[in-house]
């Protein structure tokens, strides 16, 4: 696998992060996408998990809904501007 167009900051950052851990920058790069993919991506079950323990130990949140209002009358379509043209076969 080859990976071109590599912006220079990061490339030197990766040279000097590989220098200190004592490897080359193909293994500091190998390492990195390793540790990177091993991650599982959050789902909606365990981000609410992760929410829920940061706000039940202070008690929750309350949140004030606002009232709901009467639901609006449906547009009326039976006027004449609202007729379908005939269509000639």
């Amino acid at each position: 696998m080859t990976i071109r167009n590599i912006d220079d900051r990061l490339k030197s950052r990766l040279r000097v992060q590989a220098a200190q851990h004592g490897r080359s920058m193909e293994d500091e790069a190998r390492d990195i996408l390793r540790t990177a993919l091993s991650i599982e991506p959050a789902t909606g079950a365990s981000l609410f998990a992760a929410i829920r323990a940061i706000v039940e130990p202070i008690g929750g949140v309350e949140l004030d809904l606002p009232p709901r209002e009467a639901g609006r009358e449906p547009p009326d379509f039976s006027g004449p501007e609202y007729d379908q043209p005939e269509h000639e076969e």
